[in-house]
């Protein structure tokens, strides 16, 4: 479950929108559910709406005059209609100002008013784009978040399998790093999760015998990572030199696994004395970034070997 204050939503987007206090700032901690929102047959932010009542009701000059040449029964009324709704904050843009009637309406309903100078499709625009990320659908996952190539990669395995020694490798070549050991997931789209790093995180590798590594400082800024999109999921798996063989040498099906009902491509790598797992990590990715593009080597591979067959069976 995701949320967000009043108040919270006022410092995420004060400097974007210019943002200012009108009254109720001692509610601000008024909380946004995306649980609550998403059970509710009301929209999460929209323009000033009477009849399909909007969590955040953002008023333009236009609905400010509106309201200021209603008289005061037929003005009451409409006050009414949006007290019967779950509105918990109203934002008054255009640089319109504030009436009386509303902000003692805002107060009877402890749901503050914030202003801005900024136009009300952008008011709008902003914070649809600013709530539909922190209130999205989220989960944390064991492993380890990297940058390779360009593509979200996320290493898993049991634990001691290799997964942070491995991550330090791909950095030494030039990857970066997101997140270790806890990765932060949220659904963004309607098939993108972006992966980010907890605060007290961020920044470092554990690493067995060496203890917690600043990549930032070792590396430099260029080793990290706030945030990245996760397309791929490359899972460690260990395996003795005997059991190795057990693993499907050509497999004709890709392997997916389902995150926060976002589907990724998976890839499993057995760990074994002598392979080079960044190597193999760094193939897997380009790999998929031909699949991507439509060129599967496997599939192609497949067609010439059916061909040499069918050309040998017709002589």
């Amino acid at each position: 479950m995701s949320q967000i204050s009043i108040t919270q939503l006022f410092e995420g987007s004060q400097d974007k929108l210019s943002l200012t206090w009108d009254c109720g700032q001692e509610y601000g901690s008024k909380q946004l559910d995306n649980d609550a929102m998403a059970k509710s047959a009301q929209g999460m932010i929209g323009l000033l709406n009477f009849i399909h009542p909007n969590w955040i009701q953002v008023l333009s000059s236009i609905a400010i005059d509106y309201l200021n040449q209603l008289d005061p029964l037929p003005l009451q009324k409409k006050f009414q209609q949006l007290a019967q709704s779950d509105l918990t904050c109203m934002v008054v843009a255009d640089g319109a100002l504030v009436s009386d009637a509303l902000r003692s309406f805002a107060i009877s309903k402890q749901a503050p008013i914030l202003c801005s100078t900024c136009s009300s499709l952008e008011v709008i625009w902003v914070l649809r784009s600013f709530l539909a990320k922190v209130l999205a659908p989220s989960i944390s996952k064991h492993g380890v978040l990297l940058d390779v190539l360009g593509m979200g990669v996320l290493i898993t395995g049991e634990s001691g399998v290799g997964k942070s020694e491995l991550a330090l490798e791909l950095i030494s070549r030039g990857h970066g790093l997101v997140a270790d050991d806890v990765v932060e997931l949220r659904r963004i789209g309607p098939e993108t999760l972006e992966g980010s790093c907890p605060l007290i995180l961020r920044d470092y590798l554990e690493v067995r015998g060496l203890g917690m590594l600043n990549i930032r400082t070792i590396f430099g800024e260029t080793a990290v990572r706030r945030r990245k999109n996760m397309k791929l999921i490359v899972h460690l798996e260990k395996s003795s030199g005997s059991d190795i063989s057990s693993f499907e040498r050509l497999p004709l099906s890709n392997l997916n696994e389902n995150i926060l009902s976002v589907t990724i491509r998976k890839v499993i790598i057995p760990v074994a004395a002598g392979r080079n797992l960044a190597v193999l990590v760094e193939a897997a990715v380009r790999n998929y970034i031909l699949q991507l593009r439509g060129i599967d080597s496997t599939q192609e591979f497949i067609k010439r070997h059916e061909q040499e067959m069918n050309g040998h069976a017709s002589e």
